[in-house]
């Protein structure tokens, strides 16, 4: 069963740094409409710590960069409705509504066998339904970041990391998702969520992420006013 869920959390503010030539939603603590009162300036500082205190970066980063005002409800809306699809159909998956963007996180142990880089056939089931979403919603940007826990040496984790990430990747592509859209990352064990002192909270740290943010397209159709939802 997946599990809706909405950031909340108040933050200190922190300067970020900007990754690739990603430009990343704004700042909604709840629904479609919180994103109307805030400016990019604000959204980009909260962004960096927010990431650090949650073992994601581009978590981080969605809630960082700002668009606001109208243009940051309708894309709110379309966010919303995604990840309301997302939660229904696709098993296995901890669905977040995060500012303008969705992050989907997957345990790495449904996902893959220990120590492999290889989906099971279950998950791939799964991932297709993901894609199926994916490519109804396709003014959108996804990041999969790949993580592992600290068991083992630090090398091998970034490499299964970065492999799981790409193994995600390629079978979104395969299932229609533009390579366009897609970009891969490993962070290995330097993001954990939890401690690495208990089973649970390593298998907790053993995940992948999937970030979903608006394109430039999007948020030119949320400014025009061309956005219905």
């Amino acid at each position: 069963m997946t599990h809706l869920q909405k950031l909340t959390k108040p933050v200190a503010l922190i300067l970020i740094i900007a990754m690739t030539s990603l430009t990343w939603g704004c700042q909604t603590t709840t629904n479609a409409g919180r994103g109307a009162g805030y400016g990019a300036a604000a959204g980009g500082l909260l962004g960096g710590i927010i990431g650090s205190r949650s073992g994601s970066w581009a978590k981080g980063a969605i809630l960082g960069a700002v668009i606001g005002g109208a243009a940051g409800a309708l894309i709110g809306n379309y966010m919303d409705k995604q990840a309301a699809e997302i939660d229904r159909n696709v098993e296995g998956a901890t669905v977040e509504r995060v500012g303008e963007g969705i992050r989907v996180v997957f345990d790495s142990g449904i996902l893959f066998s220990t120590a492999s880089s290889t989906i099971t056939s279950t998950s791939r089931y799964n991932l297709e339904k993901l894609a199926r979403i994916l490519n109804n919603y396709d003014d959108t940007n996804v990041v999969i970041e790949g993580h592992t826990d600290s068991v083992g040496n630090e090398q091998s984790n970034q490499l299964l990391s970065e492999r799981r990430a790409q193994a995600v990747s390629s079978l979104l592509r395969a299932y229609g998702v533009s390579g366009n859209r897609l970009s891969a990352v490993g962070f290995g064990e330097t993001r954990p969520v939890a401690t690495n002192e208990t089973e649970s909270g390593r298998r907790l740290n053993r995940r992948v992420e999937v970030l979903i943010y608006a394109n430039n397209d999007l948020k030119r159709q949320a400014q025009t006013g061309e956005l219905r939802m």
